[in-house]
């Protein structure tokens, strides 16, 4: 339980110091939102880009990438179907979504898949598919909830390629996918920027714990309670179902597509819900919740099947 510990540790501290840091006003009024657009415009990107354009792409083709794509199509499925029921908006919809199905598959799954899986290219699989699937569809829907639909019909089919996450993702996959190898030169200063997107991300969602209320109450209270259980225990519970029933995986391949399911809600969504005003109390709450709860899940799931 070794890497659990850790890697909810190093999250914790970061998220604590941000808080240290919002409570002393140490970067004004504007912080949050600084370190935020930094994150989304120039680190996430430089990260995204870096760790695609290095990666063995041919991990993708593997029953553990269906069960990882099923799995959070089912949990977002019901969040989406509640969403359009009870009229929540489609961007709160989308956020709500995300937050019930995208896993914190890089700074807390990559020590996890180390320490409790033994091999940290096993989380690649869900990497990918989040970076490169999940991540462009639902800012296209965020681009164009937010008045991006707008336009002629070629603007709008061209609005992945407008979001910096979405580009730094494809042009990694790109590299990667073509064997181009980058210079030293070039690469490195990436590297050295992309560094700072987990880092700005957990300190900005530090700041924003300043003086905020009790997570899971307030008008966002279902939303988040039903992000928050759909995340915890209905993904994992999906991809248990899935892998044993339907794609016969048993032993380590089963543990493996369960621990990643089981990952919290990734901090970098609450990046997005701030960049574009929409569900930033849901992203922060479900966030939150679902990164507490999933210690016990994680504890339970490396248990039963380990």
């Amino acid at each position: 339980m070794q890497g659990v510990l850790t890697g909810f540790a190093v999250i914790a501290v970061v998220i604590g110091v941000g808080y240290a840091i919002g409570r002393r006003g140490y970067l004004g009024d504007h912080g949050r939102e600084v370190l935020t657009k930094l994150a989304f415009h120039v680190a996430s990107p430089a990260l995204l880009f870096t760790t695609l354009a290095q990666t063995d792409l041919s991990v993708i083709f593997s029953s553990r990438l269906l069960v990882t794509a099923l799995s959070t199509a089912a949990a977002a499925g019901v969040f989406v179907a509640v969403g359009v029921v009870r009229r929540w908006g489609v961007g709160r919809t989308t956020i709500g979504a995300l937050c019930s199905s995208y896993v914190n598959s890089g700074n807390l799954g990559i020590p996890i898949a180390v320490y409790v899986l033994g091999d940290a290219s096993l989380v690649a699989p869900v990497l990918l598919f989040q970076l490169v699937g999940v991540t462009p569809i639902a800012l296209t829907i965020l681009d164009l909830s937010g008045g991006g639909g707008k336009g002629p019909l070629w603007r709008r089919l061209l609005t992945p390629l407008r979001n910096p996450i979405a580009v730094g993702s494809l042009a990694g996959v790109a590299v990667s996918a073509t064997g181009l190898r980058i210079p030293a030169p070039v690469m490195d200063p990436l590297t050295l920027i992309g560094g700072m997107s987990v880092p700005a991300v957990l300190l900005a969602f530090g700041i924003s714990l300043c003086g905020s209320t009790m997570p899971g109450r307030g008008p966002d209270r279902h939303p988040v309670l039903l992000s928050v259980a759909l995340k915890s225990l209905g993904q994992p519970a999906a991809a248990w179902a899935l892998a044993a029933g339907v794609f016969g995986l048993r032993g380590a391949p089963l543990l493996d597509v369960v621990v990643t399911s089981a990952l919290p809600a990734a901090q970098n969504l609450y990046t997005y819900a701030s960049s574009y005003g929409v569900g930033e109390r849901l992203a922060r709450d479900s966030i939150l919740l679902s990164t507490v709860i999933s210690v016990p899940v994680l504890v339970v799931v490396a248990a039963l099947l380990g």
